[in-house]
């Protein structure tokens, strides 16, 4: 039997004693305000059995870690049309890149980098009456938890900093990939980037993802061929240019955000989530990633 809490403990006590080698994300300036030595980590096994350690209840800017959320209600609404407009390569480069793009003709490489994501976001505007409502009850129903928000001043920050992304859109709409106005999908971008979540809610959500597509209460939501494509794409894309790193060094699918969240899962046994703010030169957290190295090695477990 795997001892989940033994190993959060082990790992919590060696985690907080090293460095802070990372930065916190700046280029956001909602997100600098965040304290560089927070960490938390949560862990929810097959069973709906939790064990957790540190600042897993502390909510934080969930970020690109949404991404995967927005493509599991794309593949709802859609299904495998969704691969028409985006690609599932890995892109070797970092999340807001645009070079690709244009080499491309407008294909964005994958769902999981800024550009993907951004056509996954217009196909939820095409596709929902009330976008920003709907997504957000669809977490929540992901999690069975009515009390997961929009962070207001994260969005606002995004939208006020977001050039990049705004660069983006313009050159999707310029190949005719984006078929909404730009501010428009923007708008529903930066909130859906904005959830306030924690480590707790993270592993209520993605269970789906261990679970062959069924949430907590055991409804299913996507099928098992959608969910084997996103676990797929997290585990070669969920990292932006540090995806085979991870693979390498913690093998499990997952997804980080540069509020310094990670979401890692072991199909059919646990879902983790970590949370630690100071980001590497990749834009990973730091922590989170040698944490969730660690779990691995300890317990064994991985999909390899």
């Amino acid at each position: 039997m795997v001892v989940f809490q033994q190993h959060l403990d082990r790992i919590y006590k060696e985690i907080i004693a090293l460095p802070n080698t990372g930065k916190v994300a700046s280029y956001i300036p909602e997100l600098a305000t965040v304290s560089a030595t927070k960490f938390g980590i949560h862990l929810m096994d097959i069973n709906q059995n939790i064990f957790s350690n540190g600042d897993s209840q502390e909510k934080f800017s969930v970020q690109s870690i949404s991404k995967v959320l927005s493509l599991s209600m794309a593949l709802q609404c859609i299904g495998e049309n969704v691969w028409e407009r985006v690609d599932v390569e890995p892109s070797g480069d970092p999340f807001n890149h645009l070079s690709l793009l244009e080499l491309e003709n407008g294909i964005p490489r994958n769902p999981l980098i800024n550009a993907g994501a951004i056509v996954i976001a217009d196909i939820l505007v095409s596709q929902l009456e009330n976008p920003k409502e709907d997504f957000l009850k669809f977490v929540r129903v992901l999690a069975n938890d009515t009390s997961i928000t929009y962070d207001k001043n994260v969005a606002k920050s995004e939208k006020e900093t977001g050039f990049k992304n705004y660069a983006a859109a313009n050159l999707l709409k310029s190949y005719g990939n984006l078929n909404n106005d730009v501010e428009t999908v923007l708008d529903f971008y930066f909130h859906q980037c904005s959830l306030h979540m924690n480590c707790a809610q993270l592993c209520d959500v993605f269970y789906l993802y261990i679970n062959r597509g069924k949430c907590k209460r055991d409804v299913a939501h996507l099928n098992i061929n959608q969910i084997k494509r996103v676990n797929a794409l997290m585990l070669t894309c969920g990292f932006y240019d540090e995806a085979g790193e991870f693979a390498f060094e913690v093998g499990l699918p997952g997804k980080s955000g540069v509020g310094g969240g990670i979401v890692a899962l072991l199909p059919n046994k646990f879902c983790v989530a970590t949370w630690s703010p100071a980001l590497n030169k990749k834009g990973n957290s730091a922590k989170g990633m040698a944490a969730l190295e660690q779990l691995t090695t300890l317990s064994e477990l991985s999909i390899f």
